[in-house]
C-alpha cells in the first residue's frame, strides 16, 4: 500500500515552505548524478544516475534517500512528509554556476551597440569601454545599491534553476571598491543561494596604475591579499591572464602569493589569445581554468592529466559575436573534467540562465545533453569546492533540487531560451514555484 502524505501546490505566506521531511515523488526522470567521487571524466560524464519513476525523501534539509518511487514512498519516514508531486516531470540537482561576476554595476549598453556596429572587443576597450567602464560606477555606487542589483540577479538565477554560485569581485580595482563588492556577496550568501566568493583584483590594470601592471600586482600581493585573507572575504583568488590584462609572469607572482596565504586559485585563461594561462593553472594546481577559447592541443592534454577543471563559458562567445567556441569536445574526449558557467557580467555575458548555457554547449560545442548536465552540476560543484554538499542528489548532501516541466532531461537544452523550471527546492525548502498564468479568455 502506498504511503499517504500531505500534498502541496503552492508556497506558504512567506514564499517558502519549511518542513522537516519532504517527499518529492513520482518524477518521470530523477537525475541524481550519483557516481564515483571526484569530477566526472570520459564516459563517466555521461552517467547521470537516472532513475525512471523516481522519488527523493528529504529530512532536515538534506537528502535522506533517493530511488524508485515504490520503494521510497513506502518508507516509514515518508508517511509524515510533505509531498510534492513531480509526476511526468524531470527532477535534477540545482545548477552550480561556478563563474559569475555578481557585483558588477549597470549593463554596458554602449559597448553592446559599438560591437553591433562592427567593433571587436579590443576596439571597444580602446574606445573607453570594457572592464574599466564599470570601475567608476562600482566605486561610486553605494553598497545598498549594488546589493539591490545583485539581489535581483540572484532571484533570476534561482528562477532558472541555479542554487549555488561563485561570485567574483573585479570591478572596483581599488581597496574600497573590491572590499565593498566582496561584502555585498557575503551579505547575500545563503539568502537563499550559497555563494562562494572570489577576489579578482587582477581583472584589469586600474587607471591609477595605467602602464604599470607590475606595480599593481605588487600592491595586491603586499596589501590586498593579506587584508582579504584576514577578513575572510574570499575563498579563491583569480587572475585574468591575457594580452589586455596580465601576462603569465605577472599572473604567476600574484597566484603564488595567494597560494602561500591559503587561497584556492582560479585563472581566466586563453579567452582572447593564448598567453599561457591554462599551463599556469595546471602547474599551480588551480581549481579551474576558465574560458579556454584559444586553448591549444598542449593545453588540452595538460588539463586532461590534471585536477584543474576546465570551466567553459559559451555565453561570452555568443554575446561578443565571436565564431570560435571553447574546444569542449576535445577536452572531453581527452579526459579533462569540464564544467559550464554563465560567466554573468555586465559586459560580455549578461545572462543569468544556466539552461541557455546548456543549449549553447550542446549546439555549438557538441556536448551531449548528459555531459552538459554533469558539467553544470557535479563538476561545477568540484570547481568551487562544494562537492561534499552540492551538485548531486545523494544521501547526506543538501536537498538542492529543481523540478522541470518536461518529461525528458534532453528537453532542457533543446528548448533554448525557454525557462522550463517549475519548482526550486533549496536546503529542503521550496524557494520558488512557478505560478499559473491568469487571463480572461475572450474567444
Amino acid at each position: 500500500m502506498h504511503a499517504r502524505a500531505r500534498r502541496v501546490s503552492a508556497p506558504g505566506n512567506d514564499g517558502r515552505l519549511r518542513m522537516k521531511k519532504i517527499l518529492v515523488r513520482g518524477a518521470r526522470q530523477l537525475i541524481t548524478l550519483r557516481g564515483p567521487w571526484g569530477p566526472r571524466r570520459g564516459m563517466d560524464a555521461r552517467e547521470l544516475g537516472l532513475i525512471q519513476d523516481g522519488s527523493i525523501l528529504v529530512s532536515d534539509g538534506v537528502v535522506a534517500c533517493a530511488g524508485p518511487t515504490r520503494r521510497i514512498e513506502n518508507l516509514a519516514e515518508a508517511r509524515s512528509a510533505l509531498q510534492i508531486d513531480a509526476t511526468g516531470r524531470v527532477v535534477l540537482p540545482g545548477f552550480v554556476d561556478c563563474h559569475t561576476h555578481l557585483v558588477g554595476g549597470a549593463s554596458r549598453l554602449a559597448d553592446y551597440e559599438t560591437r553591433i556596429a562592427g567593433a571587436d572587443y579590443r576596439q571597444v576597450c580602446e574606445a573607453g569601454g570594457g572592464i574599466l567602464s564599470s570601475v567608476h560606477p562600482v566605486r561610486e555606487l553605494s553598497s545598498k545599491h549594488l546589493e539591490k542589483r545583485a539581489r535581483h540577479a540572484v532571484g533570476t538565477m534561482l528562477r532558472h534553476g541555479t542554487t549555488t554560485i561563485e561570485a567574483k569581485s573585479g570591478y572596483g580595482l581599488d581597496e574600497t571598491g573590491e572590499l565593498k563588492s566582496l561584502r555585498v556577496a557575503a551579505t547575500l550568501d545563503a539568502r537563499p543561494l550559497d555563494i562562494v566568493s572570489t577576489y579578482l583584483g587582477a581583472h584589469a590594470v586600474p587607471p591609477e596604475y595605467a602602464g604599470r601592471p607590475d606595480d599593481y600586482i605588487e600592491w595586491m600581493r603586499a596589501h590586498m591579499l593579506p587584508l582579504i585573507r584576514r577578513r575572510r572575504l574570499a575563498r579563491f583568488v583569480d587572475v585574468a591572464c591575457d594580452r589586455a590584462a596580465f601576462n603569465a609572469r605577472q599572473a604567476r607572482r600574484y597566484l603564488e602569493a595567494a597560494k602561500v596565504l591559503g587561497f584556492g586559485l582560479r585563472v581566466h585563461a586563453e579567452q582572447f589569445s593564448n598567453c599561457g594561462g591554462a599551463r599556469l593553472a595546471v602547474e599551480l594546481g588551480a581549481a579551474s581554468a576558465d574560458h579556454l577559447v584559444f586553448a591549444d592541443t598542449a593545453d588540452i592534454d595538460l588539463l586532461a592529466q590534471s585536477g584543474t577543471i576546465a570551466t567553459l563559458i559559451p555565453g561570452a562567445v555568443l554575446h561578443l559575436g565571436l565564431d570560435r567556441y571553447p574546444p569542449a569536445r576535445a577536452l572531453l574526449d581527452r579526459g579533462a573534467a569540464v564544467a559550464l558557467a554563465t560567466g554573468f557580467n555586465p559586459g560580455t555575458s549578461p545572462t543569468l540562465s544556466m539552461p541557455m548555457v546548456l543549449s549553447l554547449a550542446c549546439a555549438h560545442m557538441r556536448m551531449t545533453p548528459a555531459e552538459a548536465l554533469t558539467a553544470a552540476t557535479i563538476n561545477a560543484a568540484h570547481a568551487v569546492g562544494l562537492e561534499d554538499r552540492a551538485g548531486s542528489l545523494e544521501p547526506g548532501k543538501q536537498a538542492d533540487l529543481v523540478i522541470y516541466d518536461v518529461p525528458d532531461y534532453r528537453e532542457i537544452p533543446y528548448h533554448f531560451g525557454v525557462n522550463l523550471v517549475h519548482t526550486v527546492v533549496k536546503r529542503g525548502e521550496i524557494v520558488y514555484q512557478r505560478a499559473d498564468i491568469k487571463w480572461t479568455d475572450q474567444s
